[in-house]
């Protein structure tokens, strides 16, 4: 997002190498490729980098796109009016965001080392009284994050940059500083897509030949990431004639998100959880809810989450052509609450600089 952060975008371009030479050779990363989908883009601002004439460590021109705008300040907020012009980038990623099934993804950053997660805005009901903003799924992504955080040797010692004090390397984003129109709650509340923030390196645009050293202490960190998109469970929604049903909310029962998550057009569902027992709501415009169990064990088959697909005991298929959610509007849905996001941050605020997609196969 954000082209004077620079190490991000070299990480992916190593990973797609890691990828595709080691697949039939190495069984961690066969499995992988033949379980997973795994979209990468290593840059969301190319012109961004492009207008880097002089890399610094702190700052750099490039950070915004050709046009001058942040562009992890352009996506619609859950929290508040963003009434900033949407940059092409933006709309490009926020259509690709509902033309596939996405679950999982990560945004790569650059100017400090820590795995920060949602939300990056918020209001009192999500905590912001005690200077926090948390999703119902915070235990979820507090995993994530340690996950990643937990094996990369610098970034878990959490504050090796001396620009974020986290704890053990994870940081809750809102916590951390408040932020409007970021990419990370909107994934997250509008694309059904669990996203953290990943800020890898102390300068944002390091020497080229410290470029293997940052691929060396993030390998292990973003092979183990891409594998936790098989977390929780997944399944179909069918009629009682079989038929897959689209458009059908899925959640559990005490996790109802601000916009509910909703099947494909294949009648597919996936929710992230950790193990443990769940009960999950399925609901049906015109028809009760539908409530079922699932357990979920600690030791879940590897490169799978636990599938679970559910017969309703109705006939009827639904419309599957809608793209966005129709019960979730791209306005502030909390609109009657104080907010609490700024405008700037000094130069040790970290933007985005490259993304990373994954979503079951």
């Amino acid at each position: 997002m954000h082209g004077d952060e620079t190490a991000g975008r070299e990480l992916l371009l190593h990973l797609i190498e890691h990828l595709v030479t080691s697949d039939g050779k190495d069984l961690e990363i066969t499995n992988l490729i033949n379980s997973t989908r795994i979209h990468i883009m290593p840059s969301m601002n190319p012109d961004g980098f492009e207008a880097v004439r002089t890399p610094d460590c702190s700052y750099s021109e490039g950070r915004e796109n050709a046009n001058h705008y942040d562009l992890n300040r352009n996506f619609p907020d859950a929290f508040e009016v963003n009434n900033m012009s949407r940059q092409p980038e933006t709309v490009s990623v926020m259509e690709w965001l509902h033309t596939e099934t996405f679950v999982l993804s990560a945004n790569l950053h650059g100017g400090a080392l820590v795995a920060s997660y949602p939300f990056d805005n918020g209001v009192p009901a999500t905590g912001t009284l005690h200077y926090r903003s948390l999703t119902l799924d915070d235990d979820v992504f507090q995993y994530l994050a340690h996950t990643y955080a937990s094996r990369n040797v610098d970034m878990k010692k959490g504050n090796e940059c001396k620009t974020v004090n986290s704890r053990n390397g994870i940081i809750n984003g809102y916590s951390w500083y408040p932020l409007k129109g970021g990419m990370q709650d909107y994934n997250y509340i509008w694309a059904q897509c669990f996203e953290i923030t990943l800020e890898l390196s102390c300068c944002k645009y390091p020497h080229e030949e410290e470029l293997p050293v940052y691929w060396n202490k993030n390998k292990a960190s973003l092979i183990e990431y891409i594998k936790q998109v098989h977390l929780g469970v997944k399944g179909q929604v069918f009629d009682r004639n079989r038929n897959p049903l689209p458009n059908v909310i899925v959640e559990v029962q005490d996790r109802k998100h601000i916009c509910p998550y909703r099947t494909n057009k294949f009648g597919e569902y996936y929710l992230l959880l950790l193990p443990g027992s769940y009960k999950i709501n399925v609901t049906v415009p015109g028809h009760h809810p539908y409530l079922t169990k699932v357990t979920i064990q600690n030791k879940s088959q590897k490169f799978s989450a636990f599938k679970k697909d559910i017969l309703l005991p109705f006939r009827g298929q639904l419309d599957s052509t809608t793209v966005l959610n129709p019960s979730c509007p791209t306005i502030p849905l909390y609109g009657d609450s104080p907010n609490h996001s700024i405008a700037t941050k000094p130069s040790l605020f970290l933007f985005l600089v490259t993304l990373l997609y994954i979503f079951f196969k």
